[in-house]
């Protein structure tokens, strides 16, 4: 605290600090816990023969977020793994991923790195189908990228370690960067795969449609099951919950410091203004007792006594030993208010 009793900068910058991530935490809270509160409110149909009915009886033909469950199905081709014999999918991601070490010259360690240097993404239009065949309806999934969390497996996965030489390896430690290599990596969305489906989902003329949702909700394609995706998005909610609360209380904690802070000042200068009175009025008393004349060696504090204390380290002698054993902890001198260490007695001859 400053003498004023203000915050000092460096408090009032942590206060606002700890102000500003809690109301950060609790926005992201929030709208986790929005997401999962509109999962679990979201429609479940079922993929069978009553599904165009309902949509039919639905205002504008369209549930405006629904779950729905089925099996992946092309509609005409499949894409084929280029390093899995026999593999089909519907959406394909190629990636080429850089890994390196970096010398942090603030740490003095090296730390790993990964870049993304050459990613490809393919995909052919699929629907969702019942898991029994026979029954005869499909929904088509409408901009499968689109999806907060699309569930893709990885059906290749291949490292290719980068290749040095001596020179090499004095340039990398010169430069700081230490390629480590190249890992190639494939990923598909097989046919067959079971899928939770959840957004829009719109009759258009005679094909159903799964489409991200319009009300800014999450559009998801996830290999879980409902109730293991909802779960999901509760635990993350928690967890952000946990964080905003955690982080309320350090701010609290750090808005009672300082008024306790500050409250401690303003007491320190009230007794210091009392003081400087008391002092007053019993420098009017003795002025008026001595006929106008103060003793030139009374203590500063009763104006009564005689000096007989050397403060030190200031080296004041201004109070009697009975005024001294009065002063508050921690013990200042009266004249400079500099912390008393020690105290020496004086003897008058």
């Amino acid at each position: 605290m400053e003498g004023s009793g203000r915050p000092s900068a460096a408090q009032a910058v942590l206060l606002t600090a700890s102000t500003a991530l809690t109301a950060l935490l609790y926005s992201i809270y929030r709208q986790k816990a929005r997401v999962a509160s509109g999962l679990e409110g979201a429609r479940k149909v079922r993929l069978d023969g009553d599904l165009r009915a309902l949509l039919l009886e639905a205002p504008g033909r369209c549930v405006p977020y629904a779950v729905i469950e089925g099996v992946v199905r092309s509609v005409k081709d499949t894409l084929s793994s280029q390093f899995v014999e026999n593999c089909k999918g519907v959406v394909q991601r190629l990636t080429l991923q850089e890994h390196k070490m970096v010398w942090n010259r603030t740490t003095h360690l090296w730390n790993d790195y990964e870049k993304i240097i050459h990613q490809r993404t393919n995909t052919t239009p699929f629907d969702l189908v019942p898991a029994e065949d026979g029954a005869g309806v499909t929904v088509r999934v409408m901009k499968p990228l689109e999806a907060a969390e699309l569930s893709l497996e990885t059906v290749y996965e291949k490292f290719h370690p980068s290749v040095q030489s001596f020179t090499d390896v004095i340039g990398h430690y010169i430069s700081g960067e230490r390629p480590k290599g190249i890992q190639e990596t494939e990923q598909m969305l097989k046919v067959g795969t079971a899928l939770t489906g959840v957004g829009e989902l719109v009759l258009d003329n005679a094909t159903i449609k799964l489409q991200p949702p319009k009300q800014g909700m999450p559009y998801y394609l996830s290999s879980l099951d409902f109730e293991s995706l909802l779960q999901k998005q509760e635990s993350g909610a928690r967890f952000w919950k946990i964080l905003t609360v955690v982080s309320g209380f350090a701010t609290c904690a750090v808005l009672f410091f300082l008024l306790r802070k500050q409250y401690r000042q303003h007491r320190e200068r009230q007794r210091l203004r009392q003081m400087q009175e008391e002092f007053r009025l019993a420098q009017e008393r003795l002025t008026n007792t001595e006929g106008g004349e103060v003793l030139k060696n009374a203590c500063v504090v009763c104006l009564s006594s005689t000096k007989s204390c050397v403060f030190l380290e200031c080296g004041h002698v201004c109070s009697c030993h009975e005024c001294y054993q009065a002063l508050p902890n921690p013990k200042k001198c009266p004249i400079c208010r500099q912390g008393i260490t020690r105290v020496v007695p004086l003897y008058n001859s």
